[in-house]
């Protein structure tokens, strides 16, 4: 069907017809009416090019991109198009496949089907540019300065944002970084190149090691090899792409992040939440970048003079995917150990660990540290930046023995809710402080919006004590409303040569109305009682529990022993080495609960088979006293050495 078919039916001038389809006001509503009626009964559907021959104009616009696999590209699509539909416009979209050769050729061809042209982060050469951007005008440039009048460019400030990742890594302790670098003809990446270098000359020493890698899932995968020979504690990624693939390789050659190496990526693409661990990141604006293109191509088509360069800001989104430089590389880094002959006289205290807050401010940490040489033996975090899915909570990690050997895992594959050392109960009054899954009678581990939170409300360090930590923490619930509050200690002292000695006692406060402590076990799940001070172990090559009642995680699980203790041997860079950590319940005598072979760890479990009520105003007092070794312990040495820490 025709203009003139439609005409004809409504007794009407082709003239007119065109004026109602345009959507024009000068035709009379009762004509404009049959107008409609005849296209609807003849199903008439007009002619863009026709219209575009009438206008001038094609209502379209074009969007060139290097890759449009990478989800920074589609949110930035994502932007433009929504933008340009609310004004009736609609975009084509042209992928050079991150090919300089073929830029110039594909945007010219995509411009002249269109009205304007959107060219992001291009990798041609400026010269190239320039000459580009004379025969395609109107048109506007993403991520790409460029100098020639009348083009308008948006960018981001990817200097700033890397300069926020560096800062980021070096408060952490990071020394020795690598980058793994974005294609050579990226604007993007000089900018990254032109920061990092600025960091190395504000921190000296820092060891910045760049390594040619791209844009994809698949380069950050193939540059596995060179990020472990460089023995760097920490990687920055071009992209989160990238970030992405080095995180699945690491995770095949067995390389934990962040306790080995520490990863951060750029882009906070919707993905980068979801990683495991989460991926920390600079996040950029994306999705704004595209409406903020659109509106400046649209004031270009209808004549307004465009704004010649607007900056976007990037923000740090920290993750799990960073965390403190591990234990083995700290010590180069720490005030080096007096001779033997000046820590012979040295007193306990000198030689006892103690209590640090170290960091900016806003990112202030707790760490343990030995006295005489600031040897780190543990750091305390305050859990806040959690998922929710994980009940957020503050908690130990990592802790290690006096050599260097990491005595506690964080977010491990099988639980990814596991966090160190902490005080984790699943059901509280039907709040979890646990994480993940809660059991439910007759359907199992299901997933519920019931996860509360313990929020510290303040960290003292005693001046005249500062092996002692106090936190004091209130529990509050998945509606944000308090529950429980709960004061900390957590102590340490020197053992011998070979060990040290951590106590943690914790006391719940029943605050805010009665209270019913709850497990698995004694909702349905036999044997399953745990919640409490739970202590979450590493892997190791092999793990033997050792209790009152004999050897074996048969023998200690669900018993009411005064100790158990792990003695693990780990297989590291330097060979093979054995660790024994001892743990004695503090008062009153609880059931442990143990597991040796799904994953190590434990807890004196606050219920067991029965629940816990605790009235209005009670209180309920839990902890373990612990010996870190670097040897092996068998079951009468394990037996005096817990008898002695009581």
């Amino acid at each position: 069907m025709t203009i003139a078919d439609v005409a004809n039916a409504a007794g009407v001038s082709r003239a007119t017809v065109s004026r109602v389809m345009n959507g024009r006001r000068t035709v009379d509503p009762a004509i404009t009416a049959r107008v409609q009626e005849a296209a609807i009964e003849l199903n008439y559907r007009p002619s863009n090019v026709a219209r575009s021959l009438s206008i001038g104009r094609t209502t379209t616009v074009a969007l060139v991109v290097p890759d449009l696999g990478n989800p920074v590209f589609q949110e930035i699509l994502r932007g433009v198009t929504a933008a340009a539909d609310a004004d009736d416009y609609r975009v084509l979209v042209a992928d050079t496949a991150e090919d300089p050769a073929q830029e110039a050729a594909i945007a010219r061809d995509a411009r002249r089907r269109c009205d304007a042209l959107v060219l992001v982060s291009p990798r041609m050469p400026a010269a190239e540019l320039d000459a580009l951007l004379a025969d395609v005008e109107p048109a506007v440039v993403i991520n790409r300065e460029v100098g020639r009048p009348g083009v308008p460019s948006l960018v981001v400030d990817y200097a700033d944002a890397t300069r926020q990742v560096v800062e980021h890594l070096v408060s952490l302790g990071h020394r020795h970084l690598v980058y793994l670098a974005g294609p050579r003809p990226a604007a993007t990446d000089a900018a990254r190149r032109r920061a990092l270098a600025d960091a190395r000359d504000r921190h000296p020493g820092l060891e910045i090691v760049e390594v040619e890698a791209g844009s994809t899932v698949a380069a950050g995968h193939a540059a596995v090899g060179a990020v472990l020979a460089s023995r760097a504690t920490a990687v920055v990624a071009f992209n989160d792409l990238v970030a992405f693939g080095l995180l699945a390789a690491l995770n095949e050659a067995g390389v934990a992040v962040p306790q080995d190496v520490s990863v951060a990526g750029f882009d906070d693409i919707d993905l980068a939440r979801y990683a495991t661990p989460g991926l920390t990141t600079a996040a950029v604006p994306q999705d704004e970048l595209g409406r903020h293109a659109w509106r400046e191509l649209h004031a270009m088509v209808d004549g307004v003079h465009p704004a010649s360069t607007t900056r976007f800001g990037a923000h740090l989104q920290v993750r799990s995917s960073t965390g403190p430089v591990p234990r083995e590389t700290t010590r180069a880094h720490v005030v080096e150990a007096p001779p033997a002959a000046a820590t012979d006289g040295a007193t306990g205290a000198e030689r006892g660990p103690a209590w640090t807050s170290e960091g900016p401010a806003g990112a202030t940490t707790t760490v343990l540290r030995r006295s005489l040489d600031g040897m780190p033996l543990a750091r305390y975090v305050d859990g806040s930046r959690l998922p929710t899915i994980h009940s957020p909570r503050p908690y130990l990690h990592p802790l290690h023995s006096l050599a260097g050997v990491p005595l506690t895992e964080s977010e491990p594959v099988d639980h990814r809710h596991h966090y160190g050392l902490g005080v984790a109960v699943p059901d509280v009054n039907g709040t979890s402080y646990w994480g993940g899954r809660t059991f439910v009678a007759d359907a199992g581990p299901t997933l519920l919006a019931n996860h509360g939170r313990q929020v510290s409300t303040g960290v003292t360090i005693d001046p005249m004590a500062p092996h002692q930590l106090v936190d004091t923490l209130e529990w509050r619930d998945e509606h944000g409303a308090p529950q429980l509050d709960e004061r900390r200690r957590i102590g340490a002292r020197l053992l011998d040569d070979d060990g040290w000695v951590l106590e943690w006692r914790t006391t719940l406060h029943a605050t805010h109305g009665p209270l019913e402590i709850r497990s698995p076990a004694t909702n349905g799940r036999p044997g399953a009682g745990y919640g409490g001070v739970f202590w979450r172990l590493p892997t190791a090559a092999e793990t033997t529990v050792l209790s009152a009642g004999g050897t074996g995680e048969d023998v200690a699980h669900g018993s009411t022993s005064p100790w158990v203790a792990f003695v693990q041997h780990h297989r590291d860079r330097d060979g093979e080495r054995t660790t024994t950590t001892l743990l004695t319940q503090t008062s009153p005598a609880r059931h442990w609960f143990l597991r040796a072979a799904d994953y190590p760890g434990a807890c004196p479990a606050l219920v067991w088979d029965t629940p816990l009520v605790v009235p209005a105003s009670g209180t309920v007092e839990t902890g373990v006293v612990a010996a870190l070794l670097d040897r092996e312990l068998d079951l009468d040495e394990a037996a005096r050495l817990a008898t002695s820490l009581r």
